[in-house]
């Protein structure tokens, strides 16, 4: 009889610290899960900065160069699918869009001396490269979440949790195929 009471309690012990086990795997889990989302809504944070900022560049841009209307219709365009963008692949793609448009939208400022001098200008495109700098530390931190989650979900034993609990890979956020190609400068300066 001590015998089976003694087994009772080895495997009540064993099942208890196997419970711990995937409790702490899983909160882990979920942590670095919020850590993943906490990490891309910075880069929404900042991605929304840069969209707030466009409008005003726009306008100074326009009353020296009200004839770029295409390069104007890009930006918005391209603003406007950044905003409705809701995976992280549809928010790189769109990134990348309004960083090519706005691109497209400075190398204009070069043929305006007096929009260079512009204060105002000088001011909005100061921030944009601050902005800028600080979208790509929110994407670089994004994507150090993201693989950390990532290989915290496919090392053994917690891959087992993972799987258990339905833990998915987070979308590392990479520059889309054309933002990996230089731009033609005959084509911005419309050559």
């Amino acid at each position: 009889m001590k015998n089976w009471i003694k087994a009772v309690l080895v495997i009540g012990v064993i099942l208890v610290l196997l419970a711990i086990w995937v409790i702490n795997g899983y909160n882990s889990l979920v942590a670095k899960s919020e850590q993943v989302q906490t990490a891309l809504s910075q880069i929404d944070n900042q991605l929304q900065r840069r969209n707030d900022l466009i409008p005003n560049l726009v306008e100074t841009v326009k009353k020296y160069a009200a004839h770029e209307s295409e390069v104007f219709a890009q930006i918005a365009e391209a603003r406007a699918k950044l905003a409705g963008a809701t995976t992280v692949e549809g928010m790189a793609q769109a990134d990348a869009e309004v960083a090519s448009a706005l691109s497209r939208l400075l190398a204009i400022a070069e043929n305006y001396p007096e929009l260079k001098a512009n204060q105002n200008f000088i001011q909005l495109q100061d921030e944009l490269a601050g902005t800028e700098n600080r979208i790509a530390v929110a994407r670089r931190d994004y994507n150090e979440k993201a693989r950390d989650y990532n290989t915290a979900i496919r090392r053994f034993p917690m891959n087992i949790i993972a799987g258990v609990f339905g833990f998915e890979r987070a979308e590392y956020f990479e520059a889309s195929e054309d933002a990996r190609q230089a731009p033609d400068v005959g084509e911005l300066f419309g050559d």
